[in-house]
């Protein structure tokens, strides 16, 4: 208390009387911000670790440290802070942790030795210098292996043979590939004859050894969210995600499998022909829990909570009243609940689904079952939350929240110890299901406990200097006579009394709705920091309302979405009278892009139109894409097949109406949906004499990532709407 007050009083004095006026957000303050990772607490509870990534705009990097937090009130602190650091994993005994860092020869572990009284570290060293690196690593809970991430050559055994041949590779001047299968290339790279596979390395160093031999990738590609690998509580078995399917390019039937950590043969557990992954051990170690989808080919289908039997063999799903998305989880310390993450009408609420075990008798003998609570999941704390992990005493939940405001901090929940009545902080939740377990549209949202505290304060300086406004929600009548749900964000220093030009954002995906998150890409404060009012419609096809919302996309592409959104805007050009109507300008990217291109051909309501890594001809990005099952599912089969549809939802069908200014972006490393799309669209725009400029990424993929190459990209965008609209 006493240090608080000191820090008072010199504040006070470091500042004149009139404190300074907030400033609008600028670019610049958005990469000053540190990007923090998911809390990983120590085996006493007492400390949290996370890694937090600092920007240099003028070397145009993104590094990773290392940072430690006291579960107890006190300041976040970096403890690695002469090299590069991630994703740090602590050892059993609390006393040394693992890290990530290319200091020295790629990506590599490094061991860090930790005490525990002062939360400092004492001593590093590097534990691999393995040719084809080392990524994702785990500590085995006995503590006697890590696990981690490699791209290896399927054909190699050892460690030298993956060396050789990539310095062949490197060496060779041929540099031609030869394909004889589908996924020969993926998101942003050509596969080149590799695969991930898991690795296993004793803590005391010397030559990994495969755990995952063959040719298939273990883990499978994956976006981020949680590891698709876990050790049993044991530290004597794996339990990994991998697709076996022939053609893995028309394929979401991911699998999970055991292998025993001393070698020897995998078993294949799930038999659901569709996506089965992220695997998680129970701490009693009786069950694996994992996500799980139910429609072969649906990327898109619902995500359930599984939880498999290590004794009987039998499946449950827990999530089956619950018609949302799980998204990360995590076990309680008694193995009695399971906590997740989970979409919900522009929020991430977090859940809890209570396990139990019954005793059936069965032909060959007594098993023991699982199967969810009668409650089902209820909400336990609100806002947009992620990354969860419980203490070892089962009393608090750790997690990162974010809004429309702040990028993630780590925050920290009070939870009920195990047996107790739940604290009186979450008794106020409101379920917000009807009485089948589906969500009720424009229904309640749950409300954040008050037991929660920010742990961490990284941003807080750069934060309180800028003027943000907040999101606001409204719902209106879309397509179908649905419930459909809008945000708005209004400019810093907003007058009603003014009109306002809007920038419509059109989300990507389409599963990937917008709400109360912070995004570094799309970030809707910083387009709205010059005058503008940001307009974001849910369309359907979003989660967060439901499967049968997303389901209605399927074959539907520029239907109920589009009418969804002109709805949307239409509701908010009557409801809101500070909104300009003729200075509106739709901005949108992937689906988003898909949705530039169609609104170009069939509207001319905007002023300008900027479509970034969007379909422009849904036929030839059929014979491009990597990941063919996606169009055949949207599309409902092949190209060859069943050309109608994919004619009949293709933007370039629609190019003779194209009047609208367009600004069209797109990176050369974009294998979802390829550049040359946008270079058809480009092509359309010049030769119909449409007002059209190109902004073309020779070194980035379907997301801008680099902070100079973020830079221009939005220097250009937002100077493409102010042409056409704030003029």
């Amino acid at each position: 208390m006493r240090r608080l007050i000191i820090l008072t009083i010199a504040v006070f004095l470091a500042v004149p009387l009139f404190a300074q006026a907030k400033h609008p957000f600028t670019f610049e303050d958005m990469m000053s911000l540190k990007r923090i990772s998911e809390p990983i607490v120590s085996p006493d509870g007492k400390w949290v670790l996370f890694s937090a990534i600092d920007v240099s705009l003028e070397a145009n990097t993104k590094t990773p440290h290392v940072w430690v937090v006291p579960m107890a009130e006190g300041e976040a602190r970096e403890i690695i802070p002469a090299q590069d650091a991630d994703r740090p994993r602590w050892a059993p005994d609390g006393k040394r942790f693992l890290f990530l860092s290319t200091k020295e020869g790629g990506s590599q572990i490094w061991i860090a030795d930790f005490d525990g009284t002062k939360g400092t570290v004492t001593n590093l060293h590097k534990l691999t210098s393995i040719a084809t690196e080392a990524d994702g690593p785990l500590w085995s809970p006995d503590g006697k292996n890590i696990l981690f991430v490699s791209n290896v050559y399927p054909e190699c055994g050892d460690e030298a043979c993956n060396a050789k041949k990539l310095e062949e590779e490197e060496k060779s001047k041929v540099k031609a590939l030869v394909f004889t299968h589908l996924f020969y290339r993926h998101w942003n790279a050509y596969k080149k004859g590799k695969r991930s596979h898991l690795l296993v390395i004793s803590t005391e160093g010397g030559e990994s050894h495969d755990l995952t031999p063959g040719d298939y990738d273990v883990p499978p590609f994956s976006l981020g969210g949680q590891d698709d690998y876990a050790f049993s509580p044991d530290g004597q078995e794996v339990c990994y995600t991998s697709n076996h399917d022939k053609v893995e390019a028309l394929s979401t039937n991911n699998d999970l499998f055991i292998v025993p950590v001393n070698g020897g043969a995998a078993k294949k557990i799930t038999d659901n022909p569709a996506s089965d992954s992220s695997p998680l051990y129970s701490p009693d170690g009786k069950y694996i829990a994992y996500r799980a989808q139910v429609r072969p080919g649906d990327e898109s289908d619902r995500f359930r909570l599984m939880v498999y039997n290590r004794h009987s063999g039998y499946r449950r799903n827990l999530t089956e009243q619950f018609d949302q998305w799980v998204g990360t989880f995590t076990w309680a310390p008694d193995s009695s609940k399971i906590f997740f993450a989970s979409e919900s009408e522009g929020e991430s609420p977090a859940y809890s689904v209570t396990v139990k075990t019954e005793l059936v008798e069965g032909e060959k003998g007594t098993e023991i079952h699982v199967h969810g609570a009668k409650a089902n999941a209820e909400p336990i704390i609100g806002g947009f939350d992620d990354d969860l992990a419980v203490t070892p005493d089962g009393k608090a939940l750790l997690f990162t929240r974010m809004s429309i405001k702040a990028p993630k901090e780590i925050y920290r929940a009070s939870l009920a110890a195990p047996g107790a009545e739940a604290p009186a902080a979450f008794e106020t939740q409101e379920v917000c299901t009807d009485a089948s377990g589906k969500i009720k549209p424009g229904g309640c949202k749950s409300t954040s406990p008050e037991g929660a505290s920010q742990l961490t304060h990284l941003n807080d300086r750069v934060l309180s200097a800028v003027s943000m406004s907040p999101l606001e929600p409204f719902w209106f009548t879309g397509a179908a006579n649905a419930k459909v749900e809008g945000f708005l964000v209004k400019p810093p220093n907003f007058d009603p009394h003014k009109k306002c030009p809007v920038k419509f954002i059109l989300h990507g995906g389409p599963e990937v709705p917008m709400g109360d998150e912070w995004t570094y890409r799309w970030n809707a404060e910083l387009f709205a920091a010059s005058g503008y009012v940001v307009i974001m419609i849910n369309f359907h096809g979003s989660p967060g309302y439901g499967q049968k919302f997303i389901d209605s996309i399927n074959g539907d592409w520029g239907g109920a979405p589009f009418e969804d959104l002109m709805k949307g805007l239409d509701y908010a050009e009557r409801t809101y009278p500070f909104i300009d109507k003729d200075r509106e300008c739709a901005l949108g990217a992937s689906y988003g892009g898909y949705m530039a291109n169609w609104v170009l051909g069939h509207t001319n309501r905007f002023k300008c139109i900027v479509s970034h890594d969007g379909t422009f001809n849904t036929e030839s990005a059929w014979g491009t894409t990597e990941e063919l099952w996606f169009p055949e599912w949207e599309f409902k089969g092949p190209l060859y097949g069943n050309r109608e549809l994919y004619r009949k939802w293709s933007p370039h069908l629609s190019a003779t109406n194209f009047k609208t200014p367009t600004l069209v972006v797109h990176g050369q490393f974009d294998y979802r949906l390829d550049v040359s799309e946008g270079f058809q669209l480009f092509t359309t725009l010049q030769r119909l004499g449409v007002p059209s400029e190109m902004l073309y990424f020779p070194d980035e993929g379907h997301w801008v990532l680099k902070p100079q190459n973020s830079q221009l990209w939005y220097k250009t965008v937002n100077g493409w709407v102010d042409q056409w609209v704030k003029k």
